[in-house]
């Protein structure tokens, strides 16, 4: 069983924060309602004002429903604004996004200051047996995928499934379907991604 720290719980609590903020922020730049939102995204109007609220917590799947819904980059839904010109992202204040069973948890590894970015950096962690399907991202969204410990891990691209083993690299295109699947028995599969956008 895993513990819950007051880390984990103050990045939870800046995280769906964050997210309110910047959802209620960006639907009011795109003049959408909630009904107009939730339709372009794919997400319920309830949900969207839960989260909107503050009340909920998304996942990463419905936070990437928003954001192409909203056509803006992930990580535009989860900033923050950072004044320093150096920024020390402490592990115990670390702002993860998991699935709808835990078994995949996605960190961002990058301070969120509002700005746009060409690229984006994230730590992936999935449980021995954990999967995450990913919707196709925004057209000429790439990724680079590295398997640092743990696994093996299938990533299916498309129908075409690829096996990393430790220290092996995937790139591709990530404006179709794609999942992450850690066919190991025993250790957690840590990955680091390097997530490109078209035209950033």
């Amino acid at each position: 069983m895993t513990s819950t720290t007051q880390g984990d719980n103050n990045g939870a609590e800046q995280l769906t924060a964050s997210v309110a903020g910047n959802l209620r922020r960006l639907r009011a730049e795109h003049d959408l309602t909630l009904d107009e939102l939730a339709k372009r995204a794919g997400v319920s109007r309830a949900m969207l004002h839960q989260i909107e609220s503050g009340k909920s917590t998304p996942t990463i799947a419905l936070l990437w429903k928003i954001a192409a819904g909203l056509e803006v980059p992930f990580s535009t839904l989860i900033e923050e604004p950072v004044r320093a010109t150096t920024t020390l992202l402490r592990r115990a204040n670390a702002k993860l996004l998991f699935n709808s069973d835990q078994t995949f948890s996605s960190r961002a590894l990058f301070p969120f200051d509002g700005s746009r970015r060409a690229a984006e950096f994230y730590e992936l962690r999935i449980r021995p047996g954990g999967v995450e399907q990913a919707e196709a991202h925004a057209t000429g969204t790439s990724e680079n995928l590295v398997l640092v410990s743990g696994g093996p891990v299938e990533v299916e691209v498309a129908g075409t499934t690829h096996k990393l083993e430790a220290n092996d690299a995937l790139v591709f295109t990530a404006d179709v379907a794609h999942s992450y699947r850690n066919i190991g028995k025993k250790d957690e599969a840590l990955l680091y991604l390097m997530m490109t956008y078209r035209g950033s």
